[in-house]
């Protein structure tokens, strides 16, 4: 249960970027905004760097994490049996797209997160997208495809998000279309892999890679940073 001061702390953070989205239009993700959302909810600026110690950069950051916690509550409430997995990953996509309620928020934050200064916080911000998706979605990995998933489905997720910003089809129908196209590419990928690895004559070549492979497992704890660790769980 969240203490009284921390539910406060999460209503200025709220009551910050939904101030500042009236301005991202205009201003980007920018001190402007990030002045502008102080000046409009009436939160000292003082106060308001301690919940946002960069300012723009971490309100954008903030929007993102929004729209997954968005896409969470729609995922727990849609009816997905009966789906294929990668329709199920497919979904999953759609619905974190179709919680943006501002295309332009979201070009303004693309733009600014591939600066080289916040392009860490970029890839951070997908990585945490595609692996709350798997973890939504049960994913019990305890190896090296941990990170493999989350790799390709960041690609697929930053391909999608690229196209959907310029698509102008009815009810974005394009983009939906072409990330089908993209998950049929992995999966291509993945059932070419287990043919190679299913390759009697490969094996022998293949057991120090996969022996490596099987060392590498994911973070044991939330503090843990990528890649992750060579240390097996317990």
């Amino acid at each position: 249960m969240k203490t009284e001061q921390a539910e406060t702390q999460d209503a200025t953070k709220d009551a910050l970027l939904d101030a500042a989205l009236l301005h991202v239009p205009f201003d980007g993700w920018s001190e402007a905004t990030f002045h502008a959302a102080c000046q409009d909810t009436g939160v000292d600026r003082v106060l308001a760097r301690a919940v946002f110690p960069r300012g723009a950069v971490d309100l954008a950051l903030a929007y993102h994490a929004r729209g997954d916690a968005l896409m969470v509550q729609r995922l727990k409430v849609e009816d997905l049996t009966g789906l294929r997995f990668r329709d199920k990953i497919a979904a999953a996509i759609r619905f974190r797209l179709e919680a943006v309620d501002d295309k332009e928020a979201v070009r303004r934050g693309t733009t600014m997160l591939t600066l080289p200064q916040y392009a860490g916080d970029g890839a951070r911000a997908i990585w945490g997208t595609v692996d709350t998706i798997w973890t939504a979605l049960g994913d019990r990995s305890d190896d090296i495809n941990w990170y493999t998933k989350r790799a390709s489905l960041s690609a697929v997720y930053t391909a999608t998000v690229l196209y959907w910003l310029g698509d102008d089809s009815l009810e974005h129908q394009a983009s939906w279309g072409f990330l089908n196209r993209r998950i049929d590419n992995v999966m291509q990928f993945e059932k070419l892999k287990a043919q190679v690895q299913g390759n009697p004559l490969l094996k022998p070549f293949l057991a120090g890679p996969n022996w490596l492979a099987d060392q590498i497992k994911p973070p044991t704890k939330a503090a843990d940073n990528l890649p992750g660790s060579l240390t097996r769980r317990r």
